[in-house]
């Protein structure tokens, strides 16, 4: 789209979700999600079109065009490649049935690496599942894995945009502790310094070794559009979500899982030790994180109460002071250790989303009980 200066791209997907949640994406020509004025001005546009007669058909002919070269070109500039060939690194992708499908693994293979693939066949209905690539969903990925020796497991969604990935004793890297490991990677290959771009629900992982760096931190709402803004703008390295978007300076504004698996992989063969022994490593530098998300689906009464409760700062929750509020999405409550806690309204159904991380490991569940807690008081 950037290449060809069209003016926007039109995606028929339902992304991570099952099937039947089908709809449309629009981007921007800069390749970005459209923001809210401009998707607001379409659905008005179609609305008034309902009164307008369909118009005959002129017969006219669309250009085919094939996307992939000038892709996957790009990708080669931004990935090092050789580094995965070179260290004889084997690699199983998951493509979920998806758009993915014959690209990473192609990419991959083009350059020498030992690739296997799993759910590498269109199946318009995933197996009978959302097409996402999170832990539980990857085991068909982890026994090719085990099979063949594969150091890592690389997994896209149904439209690509998001990833999954597999460390190789067969752990899922949670998209927060992936987003912050490759932050820490590009500033040391790259030597990117001009900033880190993260969701407010997003691991404050990357807030600490943004500190250790110096460099500059942009908390934003959730939605990839604000992130993909500051990369428009080359004010950041590398952008993330914890649902699992990245992507970085000098690639489109908006989140790539296939480039996302990529580069996990070239971390991986450049450093020499899986990610859960990088991940160590980090939290022996600025300390230890543990991120959770959990949903809870609302009755009509208690979504009503939730949504007034929302409005107000509290003290303290589960009986621990909270020290500050932020209201950049939703509520976001910090404790007095760095742990935090924070809530956000579905717009779509009756849904709050719960987002705790705890300092220690032994706090997890105790901050989940009580960011529980607090939805059901």
């Amino acid at each position: 789209m950037r290449r060809l200066k069209t003016g926007g791209s039109i995606n028929f997907t339902a992304s991570h979700n099952p099937p039947e949640y089908n709809g449309i994406k629009y981007s921007t020509p800069d390749g970005a999600p459209a923001l809210p004025e401009v998707t607001h001005k379409i659905e008005a546009n179609v609305k008034a079109l309902d009164d307008v007669p369909s118009p005959a058909d002129t017969g006219t002919k669309f250009e085919q065009v094939d996307v992939k070269p000038d892709y996957l070109k790009r990708i080669a500039e931004l990935v090092d490649l050789k580094a995965i060939q070179k260290a004889g690194l084997k690699v199983v992708f998951d493509p979920f049935w998806g758009a993915a499908r014959g690209y990473s693994c192609h990419i991959l293979r083009e350059h020498g690496v030992e690739t296997w693939t799993v759910h590498d066949s269109r199946d318009v209905l995933f197996g009978g599942h959302a097409p996402e690539p999170d832990g539980e969903l990857l085991n068909a990925c982890r026994e090719k894995m085990q099979e063949v020796g594969a150091a890592i497991g690389i997994a896209t969604d149904g439209d690509a945009d998001r990833f999954g990935i597999v460390d190789r004793d067969g752990t899922f890297m949670q998209p927060n502790y992936v987003i912050a490991l490759l932050f820490d990677y590009l500033v040391e290959t790259r030597g990117w310094k001009n900033g880190v771009a993260k969701s407010v629900a997003t691991t404050n992982l990357i807030n600490a070794l943004a500190d250790e760096f110096k460099i500059q931190l942009y908390e934003t709402p959730v939605g990839f559009k604000y992130i993909g803004e500051l990369i428009n703008e080359d004010k950041i390295a590398i952008g993330g979500e914890e649902s699992a978007g990245l992507t970085i300076r000098g690639h489109v504004p908006e989140k790539d899982g296939v480039i996302a698996g990529l580069l996990a992989a070239e971390m991986v063969a450049v450093r020499g030790t899986s990610l859960g022994e990088q991940l160590k490593k980090i939290f022996a530098r600025v300390g230890s994180f543990y991120p959770h998300r959990e949903n809870f689906r609302l009755t009509p009464e208690v979504k009503d109460k939730f949504t007034e409760k929302i409005k107000n700062d509290p003290q303290e929750i589960g009986g621990r002071k909270v020290v500050q509020v932020v209201r950049t999405d939703g509520l976001k409550l910090i404790l007095a250790d760095g742990s935090w806690v924070c809530y956000r309204l579905s717009g779509t159904e009756p849904v709050v989303r719960a987002y705790s991380e705890a300092r220690k490991e032994s706090d997890q569940g105790p901050l989940q009980q009580a960011a529980k807690d607090w939805v059901m008081a």
